[in-house]
């Protein structure tokens, strides 16, 4: 006897249920495939970020786009990095104490600063700022960065590829280091997080001074 219309209904009901108990868990199993996906791009979004804001300032230098610079780069944070290892009185490496907690040495510092002579100037600051020199501090020529002379985006001395090597990395700082020409030496540039994804530039370390600068071959 053929089954009645009532029967093929609960059959076919009984079978769409079967089938959607099938599909539910591949469906949970995309969800949290993408969930994963979507932590990992997170993940290695957040710590390549401070590379790919190293690379910006390399073609915004080269490119000589301040706009651009200005969008990457802390010049306040980076010029006070600079001021002291341009001139011939480095700052100290660490804060002196306060007044508080020492007050008859900050009292001899006071006195100190004022009857010690003014140190010789060093190079201008605002000349390792300029997009000249942002490119060839990335290549790695330090203290000779402002003295490359060759046109924005012309061929890498030499053919030699630079690329910047990780030398610290934590969840708010990222440090990487490019080696000098000559691979003596290296120039560290620090990066501070603004945002989830947002690095900029905050510190240029620049590599013990040597009495003849590294500059780019002709």
């Amino acid at each position: 006897m053929p089954p009645t219309d009532d029967r093929r209904r609960v059959w076919d009901q009984a079978a769409a249920e079967r089938a959607a108990r099938r599909r539910e868990p591949s469906v949970k199993r995309l969800i949290l495939n993408l969930i994963v996906l979507g932590l990992g791009i997170a993940v290695v979004s957040f710590f390549v970020a401070p590379l790919v804001a190293f690379y910006g300032i390399r073609a915004a230098a080269q490119a000589s786009d301040v706009q651009g610079l200005a969008q990457l780069i802390d010049y306040d944070a980076v010029r006070a990095s600079l001021r002291p290892q341009l001139s011939n009185r480095p700052a100290p490496q660490t804060p002196p104490p306060s007044i508080i907690q020492d007050p008859i040495g900050a009292i001899r510092r006071q006195f100190d600063q004022t009857v010690q002579p003014r140190a010789p100037a060093g190079p201008d600051v605002e000349t390792y700022l300029e997009p000249r020199a942002l490119e060839g501090l990335s290549l790695g020529y330090g203290h000779g960065a402002p003295n490359i002379d060759r046109p924005p985006n012309a061929a890498q001395p030499s053919g030699r590829s630079v690329r910047p090597w990780p030398r610290y990395w934590s969840v708010n700082r990222a440090r990487v280091a490019v080696k000098a020409p000559d691979r003596s030496a290296e120039t560290l540039f620090t990066f501070e997080r603004r945002g989830p994804f947002e690095w900029k530039l905050v510190h240029i370390g620049l590599p013990p001074r040597v009495d003849a600068a590294a500059t780019p071959t002709p």
